[in-house]
């Protein structure tokens, strides 16, 4: 193998890396403790900072072997413009940011997101470097699954039912030094000066919704749309010549575990835009045309009726998150409106929050939308370009990828075209696990339709 392929394996297990450990958003980078024991840094969230270093590494050797290259980038100007206006934008913003603490590693983390789009594009768009690259990727989302389906049937049980008997008990079923421990990260809250397990951590533990290695089950649903329909692809694919009941088994597998922890995130959003999704695959289908439309609107009948059984109680106790996320996006509205061109500053949505929102809000610490953080925190130049740049992407992709992409290629772009779409009601641009993997992803599609996939349409 030569040093580029060699270098996609090796990036492909950084991005694992980032879904196992640094799967936080970066502005609460001072609040993950460093682990010390071996078991702590198998176990634990490691802090966000050393992802920046490990990543400024890589970009460095990719940027050499990019350069090494020495190909010219064919595609539109605008697909390596607008990223580079974005970010430059972010760092003009830097100079009136009301909060350097959250701006700084903000900034690294918009950095690592176009250092990705570009080393996709360049490094990683034919196949071979492709299929190495999501060969890392692909075996820590499957231990991320794994995690999930671990939470589900075991852990948040088995911690549920634990601390009920500890309150029961007086807490005599854990050493002194556990019920410190507790308490300090407020699994343990004293009411009344009688200690009690945290209401709102057993409400988690009795809801059960996974969330594997990141931060919370909606950013688990995130990653599932952006991987599972590739995943699916790739398993159907490289299971023809085993032998039939070692191929079900595989194909179930992938199937379980993708579909029963995406079912178990428990993320609204995330189950319609799923749906989305499978429409597209099914119109993509070498079947008659009326059949398509038919399965479409089963699919959808279906869906949206499973879809309101689930969530029937959600909606009659008043979906309380989608009113608070309308009362974000109002506040990111009046913030972008008092300081149109710089915003507030990268990363501090929740200064301006704090004194805009409704009393009867919770606080919050980023806008639940990446669009409409961009303007509150950058000003309308850096939400332009990062909407821009999001849009003219998928679009240039789009039509390319339906008539001549192959299965994996058409499973890439709807994976992407979900995510950004989840984008609109989560911040997922904030967690390097998330951002820097879709990032990647979308520049090595970029890249193979300048390549691979306009040469497919002259030959054909």
């Amino acid at each position: 193998m030569d040093g580029v392929t060699w270098y996609a394996l090796v990036f492909g297990g950084f991005l694992g890396l980032c879904i196992w450990k640094f799967g936080n958003p970066v502005i609460l980078d001072q609040k993950i403790d460093a682990p010390v024991t071996p078991l702590e840094f198998w176990n634990y969230a490691w802090p966000l900072h050393w992802a920046n270093w490990i990543w400024l590494v890589l970009a460095a050797v990719g940027g050499l072997l990019a350069l090494q290259k020495n190909s010219a980038w064919r595609g539109s100007k605008w697909l390596w413009v607008l990223p580079l206006i974005w970010l430059g934008w972010q760092f003009l913003a830097m100079s009136r940011t009301v909060d350097m603490g959250l701006t700084v590693p903000t900034l690294w983390q918009f950095s690592g997101v176009v250092g990705c789009y570009f080393l996709g594009a360049r490094l990683f768009a034919d196949r071979r470097a492709r299929n190495l690259l999501l060969a890392g990727i692909l075996v820590i989302f499957t231990y991320c699954l794994i995690r999930a389906v671990d939470q589900k049937i075991f852990e948040f049980p088995i911690n549920h039912q634990m601390l009920v008997e500890g309150e029961h008990s007086g807490w005599t079923n854990f050493p002194p030094e556990t019920i410190t421990e507790m308490k300090r990260s407020l699994i343990i809250i004293t009411t009344n000066g009688v200690d009690v397990a945290n209401p709102v951590i057993l409400l988690k533990f009795e809801k059960g919704r996974v969330a594997g290695t990141l931060v919370y089950p909606n950013a688990l649903a995130g990653l599932i749309l952006l991987l599972w329909p590739v995943s699916l692809v790739l398993v159907f694919g490289a299971t023809k010549e085993l032998k039939r009941p070692i191929r079900l088994m595989a194909i179930g597998l992938v199937v379980f575990l993708g579909g029963a922890t995406f079912v178990w995130t428990g993320s609204k959003l995330g189950w319609l835009v799923g749906m989305g999704v499978a429409g597209l695959f099914l119109l993509r289908l070498d079947w008659p045309k009326k059949l398509k439309v038919a399965a479409v609107a089963l699919m959808l009948v279906l869906g949206l009726g499973v879809f309101a059984v689930r969530f029937h109680g959600y909606f009659s106790a008043g979906a309380t998150s989608v009113g608070a996320r309308f009362d974000y996006w109002r506040a990111a509205g009046q913030t972008t409106m008092a300081s149109p061109v710089f915003g507030s500053g990268p990363g501090t949505f929740q200064r301006p929050y704090a004194r805009l929102k409704s009393p009867s809000a919770e606080m919050a610490r980023l806008t639940h939308n990446d669009y409409l953080e961009q303007f509150s925190d950058s000003g309308l130049v850096g939400g332009l370009a990062y909407t821009a740049w999001a849009l003219l992407a998928l679009a240039a992709l789009g039509k390319r990828v339906w008539r001549h992409g192959d299965g994996v290629e058409f499973a890439l772009f709807t994976g992407l075209l979900a995510w950004f779409i989840q984008g609109f009601g989560e911040f997922s641009l904030y967690i390097p696990a998330l951002a820097w993997l879709a990032f990647t992803l979308l520049g090595c599609l970029i890249g193979l339709k300048i390549n691979e996939i306009d040469k497919k349409s002259v030959a054909g």
